[in-house]
C-alpha cells in the first residue's frame, strides 16, 4: 500500500540530497536495465515522489534481508544511482519498477524529517579507461564470459555476441557481475570496488569459479547421458532376445531374472541332487508363462534353495577365557550352570566334528533360560535365531507344509536358518513344554527328528522336499517344567535345571544388573537416583514372590518412574529412595513375611512344595472338634494328598501308645485338616510327613518350631521316603528366613544341586522315621523308652 495523503503532502525534498530505496536481494549496477520489486510503504512513497519531480534514486543493498524496516545501520554505504524508466503495478496489487543504473555513490550522511529515506551523498566517478593492464583484464573477462556462455545450457546464441560489443571495461564488469550466479553480499563487494583492475581481477575470479562448476556439471550430464544410452540399448537387446525367444518357442518374460537365478543356484554350493532338482524346476519354469498358475510357486521355492545357507558356515570362537568372562558378565551366581556350559564349549573345542547334545534350560519364569543362551551364543561368536514354541500345535510349523498348498510355507526350523544365513547358528526353542497337539498333527513329534544328532543331518522340511543337514546347529531349549514334555523327546535333551533365586542373590542382580537397565529404559543417568539397599530388600521382601527376577524388575522400573516424574517435573535434580518411600510409591505390601503365618500353635505345621514357578512354602493346619472320628480336608486338595492325610491320621492312631495318648479320643473327635491358600489346588504324596507332624502336634498339645519346615512322604509303617523338587524346596526355605529343614535321609544326594548361598543359611536335619522327624520338629514326646534315635542333623 502507498503512504496516506498526510506523509504524501511532507516537506519537499531538496535537490542537494537523493531519494533512497533499500532492496533486499538485488544489487543494481551501473548500465544494467532491472526490474526491481516494491511493495514497503517507504518504498512506494520514495519511487513516487521520483517519478512525480522526475529525479532519480539511489539503490542500497541491506545488510540483513528480514529486516522489515531498515534504517542507517542496516545498509550498506555504496550504492548506485538509476533513473526509473517504468512503473507498473500488477493485477495482483504488486508493484514493480524497471531502472536504469547510471553511477555509483557513496552515502554522506541520512537526512531526516522525509516518509522515505534521503540522504547526501557523493558520486563515484568511473576510473579513465586506456591502460594496458585494464585493457588486457578487459580481453580476459569477455573471453571467460563467452566459454560461460557456451557452457550454459540453452543459452541464446545473441548473447555472446552482446558481449562481446561492451567497449567500456567498468560496463563490462558491472555487467558481468550483476548477471553473474553469486550471493548479493559478493556482488555488493564488486559494486563497492571503485578501480577498474581490481574489480575486473575480482569479476574473472568469480566467473572462473562459476566456469568450473559449469565444466563439471557438463561432465555429470554427458556421464549420465551415456548410462542412459547404455541402459537404453541394453533394454532394446533384451527386448528383441525375448522376442527371438517367443518366436522359439521360449519363455521371454524374466529371462534375465531366470539367468539370474541360474548363476545362483551354480554358485550356492548345493548338493548334487539337489542341484540337479533345482535345475530341472528352472527348466520347468522358463517354459512356463508367466501368468501360470505354478509359476509363482516355482519361483518362491528357487528363491528358497537359493537363499539356504547349503554350504556357508561361521567360524566359531572357541576361547573359553572368553565365554567365562560373558558368562560372569551377563548371570550372576548359576556357578554349577556356567561350569556345565564351559565343559560343552570346551568339548567343541577339542571335538569340533563331533555332535553336540541338545541342552534344555528348565527353570522357573524369570531365572535367566533365554538370556543363557544369548550368552552362549556371544561366546561362541555365533548367529542366534529364536523360535518361540508356545502355542504351537500344528506339525507344519516345524517342518513346513507341501509347497503345492496355496499360501505354503517352509517350517520354523528352517526359515530360522535361512534368516541366520549360515548352517551352524545358535536356536533358541523357547517354551518347549507349550507345545500343543491338534488335528494337524503333533508338532513334538515333529521335533524328534530336529534334535536328534543321528538324524538331523537329513532333516526334510515338507516344503523344501530334500534334506537338509542340521548336524551343525547348535539347539537350545528352555522349559518350565518337563512333566508336558513328551518322554522320548525328553530323552533327546540334556536337562539343566535352573532353581529360582534366593534373597541374597536377587539383591546382587538388582544391583549389578536389574538399576541400571531400569535406569537406561526410563532416561535416568546414575547421579540423579541412588536407590538404598534397605529399599531394594523392602521391595524384594513386601512386594515380590517369585523364583526369577521379573516381578522384581518391574518393582524397579515403577520407582524409578516415579523419581523420573519429580525430576522431568522440575522438583528436585537427584533423588534418593529409601525403604520408607516405597509404600508412597508401590502402595502397601502385597506380602506378608511367612513368619506372620509361622505361629506357635498345636497342630501348625510348615511344610515344603514344588511349584511350576519354583518352590514354595506349604502350612498345614489341623484342629480337633466333638464328633465321631471322621477326617475333614479342606483347602482344595488332590487325590493323593487327601490320602497322605488320611495315611498321617492313621499312623498317628497306631502309634497312639508310643506317643502317649488315650485312643479313645479319636473316637470322641473329629479331625479337621486345612492347608491355606484354598485357591490353588494342592497335590502330591511329599506333604505326608508336615501332615504327620502337624497331627502329632494337635493330639499331644506341643508346639511344632517356628523356624522348621519339612517335606517327605510316609508309609503306614512309619518311614519317611524321598521326593522330589528338593533344590526349590531348600531355595524357598532359605528365601523364607527358615533355620532348619527337614529331609527324607535318601534325598541327601540332592543337597549337592542345592546352590552354596542356600545350604549357608540353613542347618539339615536328614531322616529315615516319623519318629525321627517328629523328635526334630517337637523334640522328645511320649516315653522315654520309645525315644527314637537322635536324627543326624548337618
Amino acid at each position: 500500500m502507498s503512504v496516506n495523503q498526510a506523509e504524501r503532502s511532507g516537506p519537499a525534498v531538496p535537490e542537494d540530497v537523493l531519494i533512497l530505496m533499500p532492496v533486499r536481494n538485488i544489487v543494481v549496477f551501473p548500465g544494467v536495465v532491472l526490474p526491481v520489486g516494491i511493495g514497503r510503504e517507504k518504498t512506494v512513497a520514495a519511487a513516487e515522489e521520483a517519478l512525480k519531480s522526475g529525479r532519480k534514486v539511489g539503490f542500497l543493498l541491506q545488510r540483513d534481508p528480514t529486516v522489515d524496516d531498515p534504517g542507517e545501520a542496516d545498509l550498506h554505504r555504496v550504492g548506485t544511482v538509476a533513473g526509473i524508466h517504468r512503473y507498473v503495478t500488477a493485477p495482483d496489487g504488486s508493484r514493480h519498477v524497471v531502472v536504469q543504473g547510471e553511477q555509483r555513490f557513496r552515502v554522506i550522511d541520512f537526512q531526516p524529517g522525509f516518509p522515505f529515506l534521503v540522504a547526501r551523498v557523493e558520486f563515484l566517478p568511473e576510473a579513465a579507461r586506456g591502460s594496458v593492464e585494464v585493457e588486457a583484464r578487459s580481453l580476459n573477462l569477455k573471453r571467460l564470459a563467452i566459454e560461460a556462455i557456451e557452457l550454459l545450457p540453452q543459452a541464446p546464441a545473441e548473447l555472446a555476441g552482446a558481449v562481446r560489443a561492451i567497449e567500456s571495461p567498468g560496463t563490462l564488469a558491472d555487467t558481468i557481475a550483476s548477471f553473474l550466479d553469486i550471493k548479493p553480499a559478493e556482488k555488493q563487494q564488486v559494486l563497492e570496488i571503485a578501480d577498474l583492475v581490481p574489480r575486473l581481477d575480482r569479476v574473472a575470479e568469480m566467473l572462473g569459479h562459476r566456469i568450473e562448476v559449469l565444466r563439471l556439471q557438463r561432465q555429470l550430464q554427458e556421464q549420465t547421458r551415456e548410462a542412459i544410452d547404455e541402459r537404453q540399448r541394453e533394454m532394446l537387446l533384451r527386448e528383441q532376445m525375448a522376442q527371438i525367444r517367443k518366436e522359439l518357442g521360449e519363455d521371454g518374460e524374466g529371462g534375465e531374472e531366470l539367468e539370474e537365478l541360474r548363476q545362483k543356484l551354480e554358485s550356492a554350493g548345493l548338493p548334487e541332487d539337489m542341484l540337479k532338482q533345482a535345475m530341472k524346476e528352472l527348466r520347468r519354469l522358463e517354459r512356463m508363462p508367466e501368468a501360470g498358475a505354478e509359476n509363482s510357486m516355482l519361483r518362491n521355492w528357487l528363491d528358497l534353495v537359493v537363499e539356504l545357507p547349503w554350504a556357508k558356515l561361521d567360524a566359531e570362537q572357541h576361547d573359553l577365557a572368553h565365554a567365562r568372562g560373558v558368562l560372569e558378565a551377563d548371570h550372576y551366581g548359576l556357578d554349577r550352570i556356567k561350569k556345565r556350559i564351559l565343559e560343552f564349549l570346551a568339548v567343541r573345542k577339542l571335538n569340533p566334528e563331533g555332535r553336540s547334545p541338545i541342552l534344555c534350560f528348565v527353570g522357573p519364569p524369570g531365572v535367566g533360560k533365554t538370556s543363557l543362551g544369548q550368552s552362549i551364543a556371544r561366546s561362541l561368536g555365533l548367529r542366534l535365531q529364536r523360535v518361540s514354541l508356545g502355542g504351537v500345535h500344528d506339525e507344519a510349523e516345524i517342518r513346513g507344509h507341501r509347497r503345492t498348498y496355496v499360501g505354503a510355507l517352509p517350517g520354523n526350523i528352517l526359515q530360522a536358518i535361512r534368516k541366520a544365513g549360515t548352517r551352524n547358528p545358535v536356536i533358541m526353542l523357547d517354551e518347549i513344554d507349550k507345545l500343543g497337539r491338534g488335528i494337524q498333527g503333533d508338532p513334538s513329534a515333529a521335533l524328534l527328528e530336529v534334535l536328534d544328532p543321528e538324524q538331523n543331518s537329513t532333516f526334510r522340511d515338507n516344503y523344501l522336499g530334500a534334506p537338509f543337514d542340521l548336524s551343525k546347529v547348535l539347539f537350545i531349549a528352555t522349559a518350565n517344567m518337563l512333566d508336558t514334555v513328551p518322554g522320548p523327546l525328553r530323552d533327546r535333551m540334556e536337562v539343566i535345571e535352573l532353581t529360582g533365586y534366593t534373597e541374597e542373590e536377587k539383591l546382587e542382580i538388582a544391583r549389578r544388573y536389574l538399576i541400571a537397565r531400569q535406569m537406561k529404559a526410563n532416561g535416568l543417568e546414575p547421579e540423579q537416583v541412588t536407590l538404598t539397599d534397605a529399599a531394594l530388600a523392602g521391595i524384594v521382601r513386601g512386594y515380590t514372590r517369585e523364583a526369577g527376577v521379573r516381578s522384581l524388575e518391574r518393582e524397579i522400573g515403577a520407582v524409578l518412574r516415579n523419581a523420573a516424574v519429580r525430576i522431568a517435573g522440575g522438583e528436585a535434580t537427584s533423588v534418593a529412595i529409601d525403604a520408607p518411600d516405597l509404600q508412597s510409591i508401590l502402595g502397601a505390601h502385597r506380602f506378608e513375611s511367612e513368619v506372620a503365618l509361622r505361629t506357635s500353635l498345636p497342630g501348625v505345621a510348615t511344610g515344603l512344595a514344588w511349584t511350576p514357578v519354583g518352590g514354595d512354602l506349604l502350612f498345614i493346619e489341623a484342629t480337633r472338634l466333638p464328633g465321631s472320628g471322621k477326617l475333614i480336608l479342606t483347602g482344595q486338595l488332590g487325590d493323593v494328598m487327601k490320602e497322605s492325610a488320611q495315611a498321617a491320621l492313621s499312623l498317628v492312631k497306631s502309634r497312639a501308645g508310643q506317643l502317649a495318648l488315650d485312643p479313645a479320643m479319636f473316637e470322641k473327635s473329629d479331625v479337621h485338616v486345612h492347608v491355606p491358600a484354598g485357591a490353588i489346588p494342592k497335590d502330591g504324596p511329599s506333604a505326608g510327613v508336615a501332615l504327620y507332624t502337624a497331627l502329632v502336634s494337635l493330639f499331644t498339645g506341643r508346639n511344632v518350631a517356628s523356624d522348621v519346615a519339612m517335606t517327605g512322604e510316609i508309609s503306614l509303617r512309619g518311614l519317611v521316603l524321598p521326593v522330589g523338587g528338593i533344590k526349590e524346596k531348600v531355595v524357598a526355605a532359605a528365601r523364607a528366613g527358615l533355620a532348619k529343614v527337614i529331609l527324607p535321609e535318601r534325598n541327601r544326594k540332592d543337597l549337592e544341586e542345592v546352590p552354596e548361598s542356600a545350604r549357608r543359611l540353613l542347618r539339615f536335619v536328614f531322616v529315615g522315621r516319623v519318629d525321627e522327624a517328629v523328635a526334630a520338629a517337637l523334640g522328645d514326646v511320649g516315653c522315654a523308652s520309645h525315644a527314637p534315635p537322635e536324627a543326624e542333623a548337618v
